[in-house]
């Protein structure tokens, strides 16, 4: 009865909430003549704000999602609830066709886009593909081989992270991979699924904003207005690598973690309850436990795993890459990499990758082939929660966007002087912007023509200003509830989404309050030495914190955002 009235409580605080925000937005702002009040204003961003911060106290995804979509929705609609509905569903009337169509946003919107379908099928096919090595045996192998190899938790950790270097092609493909790879090790270490979250989280965003040959790359290249001739979009993102403080920082602060076995906030409760207890979910959400509680395939090898990664999906995603940019047509390897259509390349080639497991698998005859078919509604309700989530966050994204949210952004940053601050400027609103909408490509295909106007000359101050964008847009990729790329890594983990923010939201925090500091040094200091002191200065700052754990102190910055536990 008790937990009942506290939810009761909880449900009117939400509600009451949420008629405050809609009160205040529509007494404060004056309708406008033929257009939506609230776009191009600071209210364009308030509805993704109000879904993470309803996510991070109520606990509870989709609803959050939902609310904030409906108020985003709502403001679209400038008030008309029938507007508002079909904002949300995804649809609005053409005039001049004299019909519905489907709008440019809302769940129809991102459902029907071919970027977000190739994703979808690329995540279900993988979680066949992992489904089928399961049945097969290839996990099982992989364990026992990891028990010659690895010799505990930390060199655990280390496999983890390493793999995840390895797999820099793309993040989507990155925070899957890996996760389906090593979670079976990590548990056996009793290793935390939030830990594990965290490395492979780590591994994705980070690394691919600093590899030369990524979807990444292409999506900086392709920022740069057509007007700025200044420098190649190539050599900018080149350049920008030494300078892109949070992207150093969170790997240096990793292998720290990782080689000194320790951690700091919720994530070292969850450490010491896996450790200690054997549960590696710490709370009562835990979406995926159980999923792969099978009996194991004695037939299976160690080649069963490595064969439908490491000969089939890894390679055919970097030929399908290079094809989907051109390579056979003629373009050189590196443009071709730069000009993929990552989505494209991914989905086709997890397709071709599930049917030359089928075919393997066939052959060595350790699984049937009714089991394989079995595995496909398997493999999909394993990535449910993982799918619904993405649908919800890039619904929320296409909202504020019809907002024009990147409006409101380049008319505050609009008449700046004070050039030498502008790198942190340029990073705290990146932070603000991708962790608001969730979206990282979107935030700095924002920011980069505002730089590139700021620093025409294209100068050591320029490259600074492009990397502070960067780093801010992958802080928010890194850690943002509503990030595809943080539900992804939560979906690689098995891990409950909102314990992978809470328990990662301290260790990201820390390092984006130690870039800033760094990039308003690069404003008016531009060398590699102001990296190699941010780096050592990291690795200090990382070592106190250990100290005062083991004295007892326990530090825990940030600790607020997310679940308590």
């Amino acid at each position: 009865m008790e937990e009942n009235q506290k939810k009761m409580v909880k449900l009117i605080s939400i509600i009451a909430l949420v008629a405050i925000v809609v009160i205040v937005a529509f007494t404060t702002v004056a309708p406008i003549e033929g257009g939506c009040r609230f776009a191009g204003t600071f209210w364009s961003l308030v509805p993704p704000l109000v879904a993470i911060i309803l996510a991070l106290i109520t606990r509870e995804v989709f609803p959050s999602l939902f609310v904030g979509i409906a108020i985003g929705a709502l403001f679209l609609a400038d008030g008309d609830l029938l507007q508002t509905l079909q904002n949300i569903v995804g649809f609005t009337y053409d005039d001049a066709e004299g019909c519905f169509v489907t709008a440019d946003y809302g769940f129809l919107n991102v459902l029907s886009s071919t970027w977000n379908a190739g994703i979808l099928m690329f995540l279900v096919v993988l979680g066949i593909i992992g489904v089928i090595m399961y049945a097969g045996g290839g996990v099982r192998a992989f364990g026992t081989w990891a028990e010659k190899h690895i010799k505990g938790p930390r060199s655990a950790q280390a496999y983890t992270f390493g793999l995840g270097i390895i797999l820099f092609i793309d993040d989507y493909f990155n925070c899957l991979t890996v996760g389906t790879t090593m979670r079976s090790i990590t548990d056996k270490y009793k290793i935390s699924r939030a830990k594990l979250a965290y490395i492979i989280d780590s591994t994705a965003a980070p690394i691919c904003i600093i590899a030369p040959i990524s979807s990444w790359a292409a999506a900086v290249t392709g920022s740069l207005p057509d007007t700025f001739t200044a420098m190649s979009g190539f050599d900018i993102f080149l350049q920008s690598i030494p300078y892109n403080f949070y992207a150093i920082f969170t790997i240096v602060m990793i292998i720290v973690l990782i080689a000194f076995n320790f951690d700091f906030g919720p994530m070292r409760i969850h450490e010491k309850n896996a450790r200690e207890k054997g549960d590696l979910y710490t709370t009562s959400e835990r979406p995926y436990a159980g999923v792969e509680e099978e009996e194991f395939n004695p037939k299976g090898k160690l080649i069963d795993l490595l064969i439908p990664i490491f000969l089939f999906l890894v390679p055919i995603s970097i030929v399908m890459m290079i094809y989907t940019g051109g390579f056979f047509k003629g373009v050189p390897f590196v443009d071709a990499f730069s000009g993929a259509d990552a989505s494209l390349a991914l989905a086709a080639s997890s397709v071709l990758s599930l049917l030359l497991t089928v075919g393997y698998f066939s052959i060595r005859r350790t699984v049937a082939f009714k089991d394989m078919m079995l595995s496909l509604p398997k493999g999909f309700s394993n990535m449910v929660y993982a799918i619904l989530i993405l649908v919800f966050a890039w619904t929320m994204c296409s909202i504020t966007s019809g907002l024009d949210s990147d409006t409101f952004v380049k008319e505050a940053l609009a008449g700046t002087t004070i050039q030498n601050l502008l790198p942190v400027a340029f990073m705290l609103v990146a932070c603000f912007i991708a962790f608001s909408t969730g979206t990282s490509w979107g935030t700095f295909g924002i920011l980069i023509p505002i730089v590139c106007a700021v620093f025409p000359e294209g100068g050591a101050l320029f490259v600074v200003g492009v990397s502070a964008s960067l780093a801010g847009a992958v802080f928010g990729d890194h850690c943002s509830p509503v990030s595809d790329t943080t539900i992804l890594s939560s979906a690689g983990a098995q891990c409950d989404h909102l314990n992978h923010v809470s328990t990662q939201a301290p260790y990201a925090i820390l390092v984006a309050a130690i870039s800033a500091v760094f990039f308003l040094i690069a404003g008016f200091w531009q060398s590699y030495i102001v990296t190699a002191i941010g780096i050592v200065a990291m690795v200090a700052i990382l070592f106190l914190i250990k100290k005062m754990e083991d004295n007892g102190k326990s530090f825990n910055f940030g600790s607020k955002i997310g679940r308590n536990v």
